[in-house]
């Protein structure tokens, strides 16, 4: 069961589909069309068939001639499309943490959006394919209570949701109130446990208690308290725990508002969400933003780049 806008194509027929991508970008001049309307009408599943078919016919590999026919944010698109699903985070990670300086807007949004079973796929895959030990590479490049926090989610711990205990819920809310509004300071290692590690049903009613308790919502004191990179990562844990979608939306909305497009961002997240709950993100995308995510794709990006992008979104919530 999936609420993603990209589900299984039929009929499929690889070497079809890989002889006309062939077409498209043999000789003088490429099929932009084909190749967008092939790439974003297949799964990832059939986009990897479609890979392997193309070798096998052309002895060619399809990444590189993508890479090599197409340009600028069309073709980065166009290559996250053809990363095979199990490796997208993983190598998302790799490429934040790479070089000079770190991207920790994307360690923020994976680790704060994933589930504990996605964590523990990222972190062997990220063994397998880098011979590499992702929670070293991690705290190697960060530092402070935002490392801890990293750390304690990438443990990917968090406990099963079950039956809630209210008198642990009061307990959990009343210290994260002594935590944060009545402390010169904030505890920070208090927030970082309980966020980190208690269910996801057992927090929405500490947040619910919270506000009772405080007057405050349990975003607003985390955006009193904290600040840089530790308060980004507080409140996009808290907005995953009360709903993934709507986080994606309000990242795909800041993605695009204002002069200048975050493309990495909106492309991250359109792809990596468009087999999971794509369809989730636009509803919450509508009733929060007043537009839908398609008006605001329209409005922001252009030529094929806006062509595959709108065939991804699946459609416009008026």
């Amino acid at each position: 069961y999936t609420r993603g806008t990209v589900t299984a194509f039929s009929p499929f027929d690889a070497r079809a589909d890989a002889e006309a991508l062939r077409k498209a970008m043999k000789g003088i001049g490429t099929d932009e069309e084909t190749v967008l309307k092939i790439l974003t009408s297949r799964n990832n599943a059939q986009r990897q068939e479609i890979a392997s078919a193309f070798k096998t016919l052309f002895g060619r590999d399809l990444v590189d001639d993508l890479k090599s026919e197409l340009t600028g944010k069309f073709e980065t698109l166009m290559v996250s499309l053809m990363r095979p699903t199990y490796i997208f985070d993983a190598h998302a990670l790799k490429h934040a943490i790479k070089g000079a300086g770190t991207n920790e807007k994307v360690l923020t949004e994976i680790l704060a959006s994933r589930t504990p079973a996605e964590v523990r796929n990222i972190k062997q895959v990220y063994l397998q394919e880098y011979e590499a030990n992702l929670e070293d590479k991690i705290t190697g490049e960060t530092s402070g209570y935002f490392q801890r926090l990293l750390v304690v989610l990438l443990q990917a711990n968090r406990d099963p949701d079950g039956r809630v205990d209210e008198g642990l819920v009061e307990q959990d809310a009343q210290v994260l109130f002594r935590a944060g509004e009545l402390k010169w300071g904030t505890d920070e290692e208090k927030f970082i446990t309980i966020l980190g590690t208690r269910s996801v049903s057992h927090l929405r009613r500490v947040f619910d208690k919270y506000m009772t308790i405080s007057g405050f919502q349990i975003e607003e004191t985390i955006d009193r308290e904290t600040s840089g990179d530790l308060e980004k990562l507080l409140l996009a844990v808290v907005k995953c725990i009360r709903s993934v979608p709507a986080y994606f939306a309000e990242t795909l909305y800041y993605s695009m508002k204002g002069a200048g497009t975050d493309d990495d961002t909106l492309i991250r997240v359109m792809v990596s969400r468009s087999e999971i709950d794509l369809l989730d993100i636009r509803q919450e995308f509508r009733k929060n933003f007043a537009k839908s995510l398609h008006q605001m794709i329209q409005k922001d990006t252009s030529g094929d780049y806006r062509k595959a992008l709108l065939l991804l979104c699946g459609g416009d919530d008026e």
